[in-house]
């Protein structure tokens, strides 16, 4: 057993109270919003509802979970259909985009339980249609973790749709083989939200959340680190192998993600209730 998943087990069962953490600050006005501009609200089918968090990494590319951008089956999710809306909130953004291509990790799953293997590789980018200049909201630089506990989480999520909410700090629980624990407050909806280390003059994104669940000692969210994978996934753009691309051949019909109803159902099991 992994000591990612050795871990688990023991918060699962008897392991210590988790850390105190901040509670969700609502972020309802404008300027509670500065330098959370280029997180957004990814809507993956207008038709039918359903959203993750994306957060802008370059003009017009949005990073976010792989589960986000495929259905349980293995099939992708149609891009034409989605948006990103950066800085959403009260149903006004800060800008929207159209959504070109989606790239995914060739290792990650969607129709396999979660593991550790696909929590490493649950990680996609959106290539937008039309880029957001960086003067309206300037995209964010990838970091490996450091070696401090605190970290702080940006999403949205079933119940808090409408605006982005902002958990100023929780904690690192244990890193191992490329993942990390984290006892975030996120649910569903939240997937693909960036987790930010704070420490230098502007928040750097060093993971995104895939999954979590509620214990009886309290939220565990389960991320992956980045900058190598992110890289990969760039490379894949750049050779022309997107996973799926916006106005190419009709696409099989896909499932709701994202908040949905707030069932594992909608989101391919990856917020759990253990």
């Amino acid at each position: 057993m992994s000591r990612v998943w050795a871990f688990l087990a023991t918060i699962l069962c008897s392991g210590p109270a988790l850390a105190e953490t901040t509670a969700l600050e609502a972020l309802t006005r404008r300027d509670q919003m500065l330098g959370w501009e280029a997180v957004g609200r990814i809507d993956i089918n207008p038709d039918k509802g359903g959203f993750c968090t994306g957060a802008l990494i370059a003009t017009d590319l949005v990073l976010t979970a792989a589960h986000c951008v495929m259905d349980a089956q293995g099939r992708p999710n149609d891009p034409g259909k989605m948006m990103f809306r950066a800085g959403y909130a009260a149903g006004q953004s800060i800008a929207t985009s159209a959504v070109l291509r989606t790239v995914a990790h060739p290792d990650y799953d969607p129709t396999s339980p979660v593991s550790a293997d696909n929590l490493r590789h649950d990680v996609a980018l959106l290539q937008l249609a039309t880029p957001v200049p960086a003067a309206v909201a300037a995209p964010y630089q990838l970091a490996s973790p450091g070696q401090g506990d605190a970290i702080s989480v940006v999403s949205y999520a079933d119940g808090r749709a409408e605006n982005l909410s902002w958990q100023r700090e929780c904690t690192v629980l244990d890193r191992a083989e490329a993942l990390i624990a984290m006892d975030c407050d996120v649910t569903f909806g939240a997937s693909g939200a960036p987790v930010f280390d704070r420490t230098g003059p502007r928040a750097r994104i060093v993971s995104i959340i895939s999954a979590g669940g509620e214990t009886n000692k309290g939220m565990v969210a389960y991320g992956m680190e980045l900058p190598g994978v992110v890289r990969m996934l760039q490379g894949l753009l750049g050779a022309n192998k997107p996973l799926a691309e916006a106005g190419a051949n009709a696409l099989p019909e896909v499932r709701q993600l994202g908040a949905g109803t707030g069932t594992s159902r909608d989101i391919g099991a990856r917020f759990l209730k253990p």
